[in-house]
């Protein structure tokens, strides 16, 4: 009696498809989620032709998708996916410059998340990756695919999209956003309707591999009235620029006089993340004071609630992204919690309370 009360307690396990034309990469995988309390490898493809079919089959709860295959790459897979089988994807890269740009591409086709697969150093590490892979199915299992298959609300304004409560200002100096898992749909909804004549510098912190912030800037770019580019070391920060917190630094802010200047340092070191949403916000707080909005976008973590607090305490004011199009309603949660926030709005608001905030 007491086995079969145990048996009914455990843990239904996240039933993950393995999709990649490596026989080595598909055995990998698989090993390492041998004996995983709740993960489970059902199937394995080689090309994204056999992954739909499978997934149309088996119903898995994520997949796992290499982009590079053979047949059926995994962009066109991705669309395909979310077309005729809606499912969590996390996405397994490479960082080249085709690489980055194709995993960008993916998450705005609405995967979930990517592993860079070289930072595992070559083919006979990929255990490496294991904690990041097995952390990022986790997420990827808890996602409402509802959210992705609006792309978290992109595209899918409502007639009046007019922010519930954002009080106007007049003296904000610096616009603060941080986020992290689902990040890069929500900048590019965000940054492609923020005007050119943007009074205002806006600060990004997205959590990323090292080498991937680059192309997001250079994509982010092409779509956005303003100037986005990837933060360097010294640089004024300029009205009307966006810039993006190179990822493996924090990024901070330096005053010299009525100038404002990037800073990029290590510090914290044994920081989570790198770069850190609360390091950037922290830093902002102290320079700018009652001049900074902080918006916290979707995220897993906790990463911007001690920096929003910081914000408050210095009379700044703090939006969050509103459960309904959170990707994953993580980090605006926890800020949610942790201070009085300014605004709670989804995600096709976001662009127009800045506007009314600045």
């Amino acid at each position: 009696m007491t086995t079969n009360s145990t048996n009914h307690l455990k843990p239904k396990k996240i039933r993950v498809l393995v999709v990649d034309d490596s026989a080595f990469v598909r055995r990998a995988i698989i090993r390492m989620f041998d004996g995983s309390p709740d993960i489970q490898v059902i199937d394995v493809a080689a090309d994204g032709e056999m992954a739909i079919e499978l997934i149309k089959q088996l119903l898995p709860d994520v997949v796992t998708l290499d982009i590079r295959m053979p047949v059926l790459d995994g962009l066109k897979a991705m669309e395909r996916i979310m077309k005729e089988c809606p499912t969590p994807v996390v996405m397994l890269s490479s960082l080249t410059e085709k690489g980055g740009e194709n995993t960008l591409k993916a998450l705005e086709l609405g995967a979930v998340d990517f592993v860079n697969k070289c930072s595992a150093g070559g083919p006979m590490d990929i255990s490496l990756i294991a904690d990041e892979l097995t952390a990022k199915i986790r997420i990827a299992a808890q996602v409402d695919m509802r959210k992705l298959m609006g792309r978290a609300g992109i595209g899918e304004h409502p007639p009046d999209s007019t922010p519930r409560s954002a009080p106007r200002s007049s003296n904000t100096e610096l616009v603060l956003i941080g986020t992290s898992t689902g990040g890069p749909p929500a900048l590019h909804d965000i940054l492609s309707r923020i005007p050119a004549g943007f009074p205002c510098p806006i600060l990004i912190v997205q959590h990323m591999p090292v080498g991937f912030t680059a192309s997001l800037a250079e994509r982010l770019n092409r779509i956005s009235p303003m100037t986005v580019q990837e933060a360097a070391d010294g640089e004024p920060i300029l009205a009307g620029h966006a810039y993006l917190a190179p990822a493996g630094k924090h990024m901070k802010i330096r005053r010299d006089g009525k100038d404002l200047y990037i800073r990029l340092d290590l510090s914290p070191e044994k920081s989570l993340h790198k770069p850190s949403v609360d390091a950037l916000f922290e830093s902002a707080a102290a320079v700018c004071g009652g001049s900074c909005l902080a918006i916290i976008l979707t995220g897993m973590g906790k990463d911007g609630s001690v920096g929003a607090h910081a914000v408050k305490m210095a009379g700044g004011q703090v939006v969050a992204e509103s459960e309904e199009t959170a990707r994953v309603y993580g980090m605006p949660k926890v800020v949610n919690e942790t201070v009085k926030v300014d605004a709670l709005v989804p995600l096709y608001e976001i662009a127009d309370t800045i506007q009314k905030m600045t």
